[in-house]
């Protein structure tokens, strides 16, 4: 997978928390080449890729990273349960990312669409026989790990 793919999905994410959540600082920690596998956090959303490129994007963060995001959402609310608004919103911050990475990816000269995104809850491990780049980034909602696994599409 090109470097360049990855740099993309990283700056859709940046450009989500620092201008979406208004959140002044996110770092992006040592990014891990190379898993067929990934471990997920306990909630994960994931989203397909396909048109010329092909494979998921998996956003994957604890609980309360989670709460954070959906009371951002939500207009700075408290979120002490995550109920059914809560998962929706988890869903369409996953739309905010597969959206924000196509137009990033689209800058590159690719085109490629998402798929709705299917959000995971609980511990697991995530297997393809695509190879996943891992790039996990801290703010200050706590950490998220995004999971790239993109390969061109073949003719």
């Amino acid at each position: 997978m090109e470097r360049r793919y990855v740099d993309a999905v990283c700056r859709a994410a940046e450009n989500i928390f620092t201008g979406h959540f208004g959140l002044p600082d996110v770092q992006v920690l040592e990014i891990h080449d190379g898993e067929t596998q990934v471990p997920a956090m306990p909630i994960s959303v994931i989203l397909g890729v396909h048109g010329a490129l092909k494979g998921q994007i998996i956003c994957s963060f604890q609980d309360d990273t989670a709460k954070q995001i959906i009371g951002t959402m939500m207009g700075g609310m408290e979120v002490a349960e995550i109920d059914d608004l809560g998962w929706s919103a988890i869903q369409e911050f996953g739309n905010w990312v597969a959206g924000t990475s196509a137009t990033e990816i689209s800058k590159e000269g690719v085109v490629v669409d998402v798929t709705p995104p299917v959000i995971n809850e609980g511990h697991s491990r995530f297997r393809s026989t695509n190879v996943f780049t891992t790039v996990p980034l801290e703010t200050a909602m706590g950490r998220v790990e995004i999971h790239v696994a993109l390969q061109e599409e073949q003719l």
